[in-house]
C-alpha cells in the first residue's frame, strides 16, 4: 500500500545566464534563458503545478529565472529569496526546504547545479517515473525542472523519503 501524496516539490536549475559578469553573483540570465524559463513556468502551469512558495536562491540569474517562471505559470507564490541557498549543498537546501509552511501544497527551489540535481536523487525513494529519471540522469541543463512527490510534512522531509514523478527539460 502506497502513502497518499499530499505535497510536490519542485527543483528547478536556474535558466541560462551570461558567462561573466563583475561577479558570479551578478550573472543575468540571457535573452534565451528568459524564454525558457518563461515556458518552464508555462510548463508548470499545464501540470498544474502551481507553486505556493519559492524559494530562491539570493544570486541575479536565479532571482531572474524565478520572475518570469512566475510570468509564465501565472503564480503570485511567495517568494524568500536566501542568501544561504546561493552555496548550499544539498543537506543545506534540505535543511531549508523543511522550513516550508505546513499549508503549502506545492514549494519550488531555483537554486544552482550541482545542489539542484544532487538533492533530486538525494531525495528520491528508489521507486521513481521511469522516464522522468532516466532524463534527469542524462543530465540537469539550465531551466530543467525535477517535480517530487512528497508523502508526509516538509518538516519531516528526508533522504529517499519522495518520487521522482517527473522531469521538464529545459533547453539550456
Amino acid at each position: 500500500m502506497s502513502t497518499p501524496v499530499s505535497r510536490r516539490l519542485l527543483l528547478m536549475r536556474h535558466a541560462r545566464a551570461e558567462s561573466f559578469a563583475e561577479a558570479d553573483h551578478l550573472r543575468v540570465l540571457t535573452d534565451r534563458g528568459r524564454r525558457d524559463a518563461t515556458e518552464a513556468g508555462l510548463w508548470l502551469a499545464s501540470q498544474g503545478l502551481s507553486p505556493d512558495v519559492a524559494y530562491v536562491s539570493s544570486a541575479a540569474r536565479t532571482q531572474g529565472t524565478w520572475e518570469a517562471v512566475a510570468t509564465g505559470a501565472r503564480s503570485s507564490a511567495e517568494v524568500r529569496v536566501q542568501e544561504a541557498l546561493y552555496t548550499a549543498s544539498p543537506e543545506t537546501a534540505l535543511e531549508i526546504l523543511r522550513e516550508a509552511p505546513a499549508d503549502a501544497g506545492t514549494v519550488l527551489f531555483v537554486g544552482h547545479n550541482p545542489t539542484v540535481a544532487y538533492l533530486a536523487h538525494l531525495l528520491d525513494g528508489g521507486d521513481p517515473d521511469p522516464v522522468a529519471f532516466r532524463q534527469l540522469s542524462e543530465g540537469y541543463p539550465p531551466a530543467a525542472v525535477t517535480v517530487l512527490e512528497v508523502p508526509g510534512e516538509w518538516a519531516d522531509l528526508v533522504e529517499g523519503g519522495c518520487r521522482i514523478a517527473a522531469y521538464h527539460l529545459g533547453h539550456g
